[in-house]
């Protein structure tokens, strides 16, 4: 891994609280989370993978790792965005999420992205 700067993406995430797909009375809180990754270095580099920790509000752990992100592997130009929605479920009304990009660039380098932690509220838990 390389802390090079020509070798660097930023992460903005926004989240929405799912009530359509959530069912409280059953502890079934589904959230959604708008990803944009953006290459913020000069050389391309494509997404090979995620890992992602999910902690609930009574600090259950989920880990997910897998290829890609909804199923592509974006090849992302030097000051180009990928823009993608996925979700998760979780047993309580809050949680948080964070974890890493895994990356190659086009002249082989392999690098990870920080996904900052975010928070998953159901709408007026949190003050």
């Amino acid at each position: 891994m390389t802390t090079d700067k020509r070798y660097e993406c930023s992460v903005a995430v926004s989240t929405e609280f799912l009530p359509d797909q959530s069912d409280i009375q059953a502890g079934r809180y589904a959230f959604s989370y708008h990803i944009t990754i953006s290459n913020t270095g000069s050389v391309a580099a494509q997404l090979i993978s995620r890992h992602w920790v999910i902690t609930d509000a009574e600090k259950k752990v989920q880990e997910v790792r897998g290829l890609g992100v909804v199923g592509e592997q974006p090849l992302l130009q030097p000051s180009a965005s990928f823009e993608y929605v996925s979700g998760t479920v979780l047993n309580t009304a809050v949680g948080t999420m964070h974890g890493s990009y895994q990356l190659t660039a086009v002249d082989g380098t392999q690098f990870e992205v920080a996904i900052p932690a975010f928070t998953l509220t159901m709408p007026r838990v949190l003050h």
